[in-house]
């Protein structure tokens, strides 16, 4: 089977440093999906406005290594821990697929772009290829009583965030918002713990550097 994207991701991220490493938790992260000219037909989309949630099927397209072994090392679990590639969400997939549950939040049938799909919560960045896109159907999708393996027992340490009044006067409140979201999960790579080292991601086409001192995150630039 050969399959071929349909629609191209936009988001503040375009780069892989700083994207929540699952979708959802950033909530005010938002995002358009806006479909490559052959299936800009908004017959496609009919109905689609009377869903809150969609599953979007993507491929990890800035990954240039393919999968070599047949265990990860999770962040959650401090980037040292291997478990089996299949019992975790590594982009380091042997067809680079990822799977994300997304907020509908509003739907533009008729642009200069064709349709357009805006969400809310997504883990892409910015370009990302989109192969399919599904309805959430909270009967069959949803299962609140669900083990979830490793991600039951091991807390996820939130980062208080300090952004200047300078910085923050760059962006709109969503935007901000956003930002604040995402470097409270820690970007780091969990094996990092130097208070000197600068970090350096982009967010809404702006440089941000920033630096980790035990619980607290600063921009610093």
């Amino acid at each position: 089977m050969e399959i071929t994207p349909i629609a191209t991701f936009h988001s503040p991220f375009n780069e892989k440093f700083g994207i929540p490493r699952q979708s959802g938790i950033v909530s005010a992260l938002e995002g358009t999906i806006v479909f490559l000219p052959e299936f800009r037909n908004p017959d496609s989309l009919r109905g689609i406005d009377e869903f809150d949630f969609l599953w979007l099927i993507w491929e990890f397209s800035a990954n240039k290594h393919a999968a070599t072994g047949p265990t990860v090392r999770p962040p959650r679990l401090g980037g040292n821990t291997r478990i089996g590639v299949y019992a975790s969400r590594s982009p380091y997939r042997h067809n680079r697929l990822g799977l994300s549950a997304v907020r509908l939040s509003k739907v533009e049938f008729n642009t200069p772009q064709g349709p357009v799909l805006h969400v809310a919560g997504a883990d892409l960045m910015d370009g990302t290829p989109i192969y399919d896109i599904k309805p959430y159907v909270a009967y069959a999708d949803a299962h609140p009583t669900a083990r979830s393996g490793f991600v039951d027992t091991t807390q996820w340490q939130s980062l208080d965030v300090e952004i200047p009044q300078q910085v923050a006067a760059i962006f709109s409140p969503q935007e901000l918002e956003a930002l604040r979201q995402s470097l409270a999960l820690d970007p780091r790579p969990h094996y990092h713990n130097d208070p000197t080292k600068v970090y350096g991601m982009t967010f809404a086409g702006h440089n941000i550097h920033f630096t980790v001192t035990e619980n607290k995150l600063k921009i610093i630039q």
